[in-house]
This record gives C-alpha cells, structure tokens and sequence, in this order.
C-alpha cells in the first residue's frame, strides 16, 4: 500500500466556506480574462471568452478555466508573491492540473507524486499541483498540512501532530518522522490521515566541511519545501488545495528552520561543538554558530547533488527579477522582512533599498487560510 489511510474522530471540523458572491467573481473573472488576453496576445480577441464566463457565471455561479488561464494564473500568483525572493522564475513553474480529482485518496496520491517529480533525482522543479476549486454548492478537499513535507519533532508542527494522532498515527516517535497527510474532504467532513510512501521524500544528512564531529548530531533535512496550506485565487475562483514549491534558500533551513528558538534551537548545540564562548554575548557566539550551521546546510545540499540557492546569489537574482519586470511595466510588491535574509542581510543587496508595498488585493495570489492559524 502506498498510504495508510484513516478517517478522524469528528474533532477538527472547519466552518463551511462563505456564501458565493457571483456579481464579485464575475468582476474578478472579467479582470483575469483581459489581463490574460493582454499578457498572452497569441490568444486573440477575448470577448467571445469574456461573455462564455458570464453567462456560465450567470447560470451557475461560477465557471472552469482553460488549462491555458490555469496554468498562466498560477504562475502570475507566484510573479505576485510579495513574500517571496524566488520570483525570478515564475515562468518556469510547472503546472499540473489536477482539478478533476476531489477524494483525499487521490489527492494524496498525487502529492506524493508532486513530491517524486518536483524532487527529480535532486534537481529540484518548481511544481504546482491544482486539485479540484471551491463550488458555489460545494467546497473542495483542503490540505491541512503547512507542508507537504514537515518534521513530527519540529515544534512548529505540534498542532498538526496533536491532531495526526487523535486520528490514531503512532508516528512521530523518532527525530525527524515525517508527518502522515492530513486532508479534509470538506467543511462537514472529518480529516484523515496518509502517511507519504518513503520514494517520495528525499532527505540530505547534514555534515559540515571543517568539522567531522558535526555529522554526529545526526540532523537532516527534507529536500522539496512544498507549501500546502494556501489557496490559490485565480479569476475569482478559488483552488483551496493547491501545493507549490521552489527550491530551498539555505538561510530557510540553516537560520530559520534550525536555529529559532521556537523551532529545532540549534545555536547553542552547535556553539557547544565548536567551542565557542557562550557566557558572554559579545564572544557573539550566537553570529558565529549561526554561520557555521547555515554552512553545513549549504555544504551538505550541494555534496548531496540538491538544488539550493545562497542568499547572496539569490539577493542579486531578485533585483534581476524587478529590473525585468518593469521593463515589462510591471511592479514588484514585496515585503522587506521577508524578502531580506535572516543572515547577514546588510551585506547582500536586497537590504539596501525600498519596495513596493504588498497589495492584498493583487489578483492572481496565493492566500493564507485561518487553518492551525
């Protein structure tokens, strides 16, 4: 069996979606469908298009997109991520279109298999997999995940665990267990639970170059950084299961994902193995330890043959990105905080400038939802 699959007690229950709006999507259907006919000029004359949308959205609430707009609203709510540094690629992103699969069984086949192709033996593709949109009569599957791939021992994850295990997994008993799936079939629907097949989830062993004794810490991390719980808003429409991903920037993992106190808090086991002075701050063995972990992050992805960017090299590549875009008339929303590395920010490009601010209402997009929020 690929999945072991099990139904929750009635416990994590959603509220069930708002009412559909169809004057507000039939605006928003008719704003996507001209900026598509506008940025994809082959496609022609889009009036015969825009009065199908209305009298689909008319008769029954809503519309279906053409793969074509799919795939292009897709990568435009990637090209919209104020959040993300990543954006000089949002042409690449490759587009599954999935939206005829509902059930969590499939949908979670699928993912492990979004996890197999966006892997690619290490060279790491961007990947979307759109599963089936949000109906006037029927709201669509959900993952519950904030990853497709998150660590059981990761003290972000604690909700999530909590919730795998009342539906019964008696994983997450180990460092680094990977989570089982969580997936809602619907807003009355109890969540169930499939555990990702092990071909699907690579990982990298962390070591660092100068330090033998570092791979002694026995610390690793998963390859594939799959977001999997916002909802991807296309012309109104919205495709709440829909998970993504890039390729990892080393600060994500080596700063962030290992080094906050609120997650793996590695600083002080590291500072530890290389001795480095922590009774004092100003020995700054904090700034230190933090260098040398995001060091074996990098160091280690790269022995390993998997794709990583470092935050020097993708600082430059974003303001390539903002050069290009504008010279197609386009601004960049980005947000500052995000945008600028968690280490050594102020010697990379990125810190030393302004943005345009992020635009909630920028459409295509992808959403944040109230989900473990």
């Amino acid at each position: 069996m690929l999945f072991q699959r099990q139904h929750a007690a009635a416990s994590h229950r959603r509220p069930p979606a708002p009412a559909p709006e169809p004057a507000g999507r039939l605006e928003a259907a008719e704003s996507f469908i001209r900026q598509f006919a506008r940025e994809n000029p082959e496609s022609g004359d889009p009036g015969r298009r825009l009065r199908a949308v209305r009298a689909s959205i008319e008769t029954h609430g809503t519309y279906e997109q053409t793969s074509e707009e799919l795939t292009f609203g897709a990568r435009v709510a990637w090209r919209n991520a104020a959040r993300c540094i990543g954006r000089l690629y949002w042409r690449s992103l490759i587009v599954r279109d999935l939206r005829h699969l509902r059930h969590p069984d499939d949908i979670a086949e699928q993912c492990a298999e979004h996890l197999r192709l966006a892997t690619n033996g290490g060279r790491i593709r961007p990947v979307i997999s759109v599963f089936a949109p949000d109906r006037p009569e029927r709201p669509a599957a959900r993952l519950l995940n904030e990853q497709l791939v998150r660590y059981a021992d990761d003290r972000r994850s604690a909700r999530r665990l909590s919730l795998a295990r009342e539906l019964g997994w008696n994983g997450g008993k180990e460092e680094f267990d990977v989570l089982p799936l969580l997936i809602q079939a619907g807003p009355d629907r109890s969540p169930e639970y499939y555990e990702l097949p092990a071909d699907a989830v690579m990982e990298v062993a962390l070591h660092h170059p100068h330090h033998p004794g570092f791979a002694g810490l026995g610390l690793r991390w998963y390859a594939v950084p799959a977001v999997s719980d916002m909802t991807l808003e296309i012309g109104g429409i919205s495709y709440p299961a829909a998970p993504f991903n890039g390729w990892y920037m080393g600060t994500e993992i080596g700063s962030r994902n290992l080094g906050d106190t609120d997650r793996y808090n590695l600083l002080p086991t590291v500072a530890a193995l290389f001795g480095l002075d922590t009774a004092n701050e100003r020995s700054l063995w904090r700034d230190r330890a933090l260098v040398e972990l995001n060091l074996a992050v990098l160091h280690s992805f790269e022995k390993a043959g998997v794709t990583m960017a470092d935050h020097h090299t993708e600082s430059a590549r974003f303001l390539a990105h903002i050069e290009s875009e504008r010279r197609h008339g386009r601004s960049v929303p980005a947000d500052w905080s995000w945008i600028v590395p968690p280490l050594s920010g102020s010697a990379t490009p990125v810190f030393h400038r302004t943005y345009d601010p992020p635009d909630e209402t920028l459409r295509p997009a992808f959403l944040h939802r109230s989900e473990f929020r």
